[in-house]
């Protein structure tokens, strides 16, 4: 395919730029093609023509951006100049997004021409897209949809994760419609699966569910409550289940899914030996739903452990042969257990091989209700209590400081009068002087 160079230069009217194209994509495709002779009655009308120009330039990027599916094949040094050149074109419709959303599912598909460094040349070009649109116009939306398919097909979600934290706003400012809105986090949502980022998919997939709360009792709220608590379960370092809890969607399980709700219920408030009573009451109900029972009693296994330490939050030691009971583990593993929960933020503490017994300095709670919020204002209190008896100290300790000052002052002033004594030359030399200024006058 020959090359053109003033691809990579957007100057000149729209006919001219349109024919430059066109020519570039007859080029492309062959002796075949016959955009340009397509496109020139279209551009010589409108100019003959007392009709909107706008509506003939449809007419003509129509054609354009129907042909420039062969694009993708294009070379690489040519590929981003000549997808410049049909954005900056499509732009200058008063309509342009059936045709942006075109040119982007062009850009989520293969870049034949370099399969090494097409999944940075589509971003390049999308990125170019994202910032010539007004950062409030719903069009960004669509680019965005694009970059987060092409990101999800190549694994490089960290080239995307440094934008996210703008989505939010984003969705605010395009105004998005709920399903949008959805649409857009669960694509995020795979987008991070894809690339294995547990803990990311997770979050915009629960970011998803919350735009589905109106129709709680769907379908599709029960397919998206079912993956999200699944995800939940599997994902190794996610141990706070209240965020799925608080959900209506979640809340409807009890009634359409009645095994999930309790195994939810499990990993939310109960302990190891409930969820072995689980699994022997439901034969093969993990295995069925594609999940790896070893893992499940691993966090299990965690979160009792976290449960314990808070349990014991007063005493502020727990004997290892309680953790090996509660864990159903021998004696000898308990160490490693306590280190493996400890390095996953559930708890905090020291271990005594000597007293054998775990010092508890902080643990996670699993359920934060009622009765743990009267414990956090039973320590406020205590808390309260003990600094008011520290202020009692320094406000008794600041008093004797001024009263000690006070007495050195005064101790100070006593001596100051015993030791001065005038003698008695001196009390009569004013009375002296005073006559002998008399005389003299």
């Amino acid at each position: 395919m020959p090359g053109f160079p003033k691809l990579s230069l957007v100057e000149g009217s729209f006919e001219e730029l349109s024919l430059e194209l066109a020519t570039y994509l007859d080029n492309a495709k062959g002796e075949s093609s016959s955009i340009v002779n397509e496109i020139t009655p279209l551009l010589a009308d409108a100019e003959k023509s007392d009709r909107p120009q706008e509506t003939d330039r449809d007419a003509v990027l129509k054609k354009l951006v129907t042909a420039s599916s062969i694009l993708n094949g294009a070379p690489e040094r040519e590929l981003q100049p000549a997808y410049n050149l049909l954005i900056h074109l499509v732009l200058q419709s008063p309509e342009p997004d059936p045709f942006l959303a075109r040119i982007c599912k062009y850009l989520t598909q293969p870049i034949t021409s370099s399969p090494h460094n097409g999944f940075g040349i589509a971003l390049g070009i999308l990125s170019t897209l994202f910032n010539h649109v007004a950062p409030d116009d719903e069009t960004r939306y669509h680019v965005l949809q694009a970059t987060i398919e092409v990101v999800k097909n190549t694994g490089n979600y960290s080239t995307l994760e440094g934008q996210l934290k703008n989505v939010d706003q984003w969705v605010e400012d395009w105004e998005l419609e709920d399903s949008e809105a959805r649409a857009l986090y669960l694509a995020t949502s795979d987008a991070a699966a894809a690339a294995k980022e547990a803990d990311e998919a997770y979050y915009y997939l629960l970011k998803a569910l919350k735009t589905i709360q109106d129709d709680a009792g769907s379908k599709e709220a029960r397919d998206l409550s079912l993956r999200a608590l699944k995800l939940a379960l599997q994902t190794p370092k996610h141990f706070d289940f209240q965020d799925l809890t608080s959900l209506d969607s979640i809340q409807q399980l009890r009634k359409s899914d009645s095994t999930w709700a309790e195994l939810l219920e499990l990993f939310s408030a109960e302990d190891y030996d409930d969820f072995q009573d689980f699994k022997e009451a439901n034969g093969s109900f993990i295995s069925d739903n594609g999940l790896d029972e070893d893992s499940l009693d691993k966090k299990m296994r965690q979160l009792t452990l976290a449960s314990l330490a808070t349990q014991a939050s007063h005493s502020r030691t727990l004997p290892y042969g309680q953790i090996a009971k509660a864990l159903q583990i021998p004696s000898e593993e308990v160490e490693m257990w306590v280190i493996d929960s400890i390095r996953s933020g559930l708890v905090e503490g020291k271990l005594s091989q000597q007293k054998q017994e775990f010092l508890i300095h902080r643990s996670t709670y699993r359920v934060f209700g009622e009765n743990q919020w009267r414990e956090v204002a039973s320590r406020l209190e205590t808390w309260k209590s003990s600094l008011t008896n520290i202020l009692a100290v320094i406000r008794a300790q600041k008093a004797d400081f001024i009263r000690e000052k006070e007495q050195e002052v005064a101790g100070h002033g006593v001596q100051n009068n015993q030791g001065y004594r005038p003698n008695r030359g001196q009390r009569n030399a004013p009375e002296r002087s005073q006559a002998q200024a008399i005389e003299v006058e």
